[in-house]
């Protein structure tokens, strides 16, 4: 029976620590502009806490689908599914024991030339109320010099069910104990965001940035309108302006002033969650850091919220024989 364990990647400027408690990001250090180094994710300690307290999805791949399934019902070849609900009135990140919760199969791990390692999971028909059998690798891997990749597949092997992973790293680019992202600079290649309802629902519209607080087409400040947005930013941005590149698109820049690190994200996914940690309130973090609100930002590339309820939105169904892909790039610099 698998243990939960921790494993390291790198290659002299990265190191990331994982864990195959949820296929988790559980540190990741990279140096600013003076070479010095600062671990830039929200974590815990201790592998139990991941286990059984991580409220906020600190780090891990949330799945079987990622974000808010309305009132946790809907319906699939004329037959209506119902989920747990977690984060009521909806069911969100996959239920009470999603894809953050299992102990992932590690199937490969290269520590030398370009480290990686591969998670899998098979998640049995019924799991969580989802329908059919799905078997699911996650591979993380030091690509480059500054770079971090995570490629993520999904099968289903005999009922259609919706698949939608997101990887859910909180990020502080001062470092995880250093107080709030709101002088963050952040720009997200989203022309357009999928505005939601009281409960976090989208409404099936799509909705224009320009000249609303959601306006990240040009750099700014996370704080600049924050105060106009109750509760803070969780919203879902379509990504349709970023160039592509190698079959990525560019969805989001995050620099911090302080120490000039800068990590830019390349997705295939159709949208992205941006999220402030608004829900975390005096979390004990790692090395005795007390996380508050605003203490990182999540940058969740996904399909979108709600998709299997809404048929204006890219589907996020998945039919047996199809295979569901997710990639995305995490690349650090200074500037």
């Amino acid at each position: 029976m698998a243990k939960p364990e921790v494993f390291e990647l790198s290659n002299g400027r990265i190191a990331v620590k994982l864990t195959n408690v949820g296929a988790t990001i559980v540190s990741l250090l990279v140096p600013d502009a003076h070479g010095n180094v600062a671990d830039v994710v929200l974590g815990f300690d201790s592998l139990d806490t991941y286990i059984n307290d991580n409220a906020p999805y600190f780090g891990c791949i949330v799945g079987r689908v990622a974000n808010r399934i309305k009132e946790g019902k809907f319906t699939l070849e004329g037959v209506d599914y119902s989920l747990p609900i977690n984060n009521p009135p909806n069911s969100l990140h996959g239920g009470n024991n999603g894809f953050n919760k299992v102990l992932w199969e590690v199937t490969d791990y290269k520590t030398t030339e370009n480290p990686s390692i591969t998670f899998k999971h098979h998640s049995k028909d019924g799991e969580e109320g989802y329908p059919g059998d799905v078997m699911v690798t996650a591979t993380y891997s030091l690509h480059s010099s500054t770079s971090l990749k995570l490629e993520m597949e999904a099968e289903s092997m005999n009922k259609a069910t919706p698949i939608n992973l997101a990887q859910h790293t909180y990020w502080n680019l001062a470092g995880h104990n250093s107080g709030n992202i709101l002088n963050h600079k952040i720009q997200i290649w989203a022309s357009q965001i999928t505005p939601a309802d009281k409960n976090s629902i989208p409404t099936g519209e799509i909705m224009a940035v320009e000249g609303t607080p959601f306006d990240f087409t040009t750099e700014k400040t996370v704080g600049s309108r924050f105060n106009e947005v109750p509760g803070g930013y969780d919203h879902n941005y379509v990504l349709d302006l970023g160039e592509e590149i190698s079959g990525l698109k560019r969805a989001a820049k995050v620099k911090d002033p302080l120490s000039s690190r800068v990590l830019n994200l390349w997705t295939d996914a159709p949208g992205v969650q941006f999220y402030t940690a608004n829900y975390v309130d005096g979390v004990a973090g790692k090395g005795g850091a007390v996380y508050e609100k605003q203490s990182g930002l999540c940058l969740e590339t996904q399909g979108f919220p709600n998709a299997v309820n809404e048929p204006k939105f890219p589907s996020v169904v998945v039919y047996p024989g199809e295979r569901y892909r997710h990639n995305m790039v995490f690349e650090f610099s200074t500037e």
